[in-house]
């Protein structure tokens, strides 16, 4: 993944935005461990209709009743989904028989080349749980819109082909959403598995 500094100032605009009147910090001093505490609910989410990693289509009312546990990445990125996302699978390993109340939520921000089979394949590295969504570059553009999700390709060095030599800059937010459809928290992607899970415990 590209990591210029130019991305930081979206994210950060991202994090205020959701932050402004309705969350705090809990501690200032460590920003990196994503604990966030929520004051209400936010302005962030909505309802969406993708398609997941099997072909069939999902949507978010498919979920009531249970936490949605999101992420938006792509496949292709070398680093910080892949490690954000195992992360996931090892709060929800330490969770125990809790993690059945979590569904984890992969969606994909490269629609292009994240066809179902891909996803498919990608899911398979994290668990049987996991569930990857993809759909139209439309249908992606709306439900990033709707989480306030930064993302833009950027062409890599020394690529001549422009469709596979990319990557994609993107905010790297974790976001739990409650059984009523409603998004009650999000994280860094810097916290610890041990930190996702005791804020999943108190949360569920």
């Amino acid at each position: 993944m590209l990591r210029n500094k130019p991305v930081l100032i979206p994210y950060l605009l991202l994090v205020a935005a959701m932050a402004g009147g309705l969350l705090w910090y809990q501690s200032a001093r460590q920003p990196e461990l994503g604990r966030v505490v929520s004051t209400g609910k936010m302005d962030v989410g909505g309802p969406f209709r993708l398609t997941d990693h099997t072909g069939n289509p999902r949507g978010d009312t498919d979920f009531r009743g249970r936490y949605m546990l999101i992420y938006f990445g792509f496949t292709f990125c070398p680093d910080v989904c892949p490690t954000t996302l195992a992360v996931m699978a090892d709060a929800l390993d330490k969770l125990g028989a809790d993690a059945k109340q979590v569904v984890p939520v992969f969606i994909t921000i490269d629609p292009e080349r994240d066809t179902t089979k891909v996803l498919a394949d990608y899911m398979k590295a994290f668990g049987p749980n996991f569930v990857g969504l993809t759909g139209s570059v439309a249908q992606i553009k709306d439900v990033e819109k709707k989480f306030r999700v930064y993302a833009v390709k950027r062409q890599l060095e020394g690529s001549q082909d422009k469709d596979a030599g990319y990557g994609v800059d993107h905010s790297n937010v974790l976001y739990l959403v409650g059984p009523d459809g409603k998004t009650v928290n999000f994280y860094s992607e810097a916290i610890s598995p041990d930190d996702l899970a005791k804020d999943l415990k108190q949360k569920i």
